[in-house]
């Protein structure tokens, strides 16, 4: 199992609408690049590897040294691969604050529409629900879960993409 973190300060705001919609546009068009050409397993070697998804995120035009990096990239992969799960065999649940609880409903959706194997969907929420309690209740190291993102193969390869927030530390 590979394991990896970066610390990013905390810096408020959101991205541009302007900026997010290419962000979206540049995702897709990568991302499908790398799937197609390496397959869904190195594309999630890559994303799940934090110093790859902070240059993704700045190639991207994201380029701010920061935490936003992490919801600002997620939600435009989320947005931008939408109509192509089914397609590419790359799924993406949850996301930051609420979407983060509802991880576990995005995967039975697509149990309910016959996407994935039953069995492979219970062991996805079983995963992405372990992960998270290792990262909320296991690491006692004063970071606050609020984005957990789960991407997962018809194959059953995943990774889980996490950030906690510590505001006095301001990371």
């Amino acid at each position: 199992m590979k394991r990896s973190f970066a610390d990013l300060p905390l810096h408020g705001g959101k991205a541009p609408k302007w900026l997010f919609d290419r962000m979206v546009k540049l995702a897709r068009e990568i991302s499908l690049s790398i799937i197609y050409i390496f397959g869904e397993e190195e594309f999630l070697n890559r994303i799940s590897d934090p110093f790859w998804f902070q240059a993704f995120g700045c190639v991207l035009g994201f380029d701010w040294h920061s935490s936003g990096v992490t919801t600002t990239v997620t939600g435009a992969l989320k947005e931008g691969l939408k109509y192509e799960e089914k397609n590419i065999g790359i799924f993406f649940a949850g996301g930051k604050g609420k979407r983060a609880i509802n991880t576990p409903n995005d995967i039975e959706s697509w149990i309910e529409n016959g996407i994935i194997d039953f069995n492979l969907g219970e062991n996805l929420k079983r995963y992405s629900r372990l992960t998270a309690k290792v990262d909320t209740v296991g690491l006692q190291d004063g970071f606050s879960i609020y984005h957990h993102f789960f991407i997962y193969s018809k194959n059953g390869i995943w990774a889980v993409i996490e950030q906690g927030m510590n505001e006095k530390m301001k990371l």
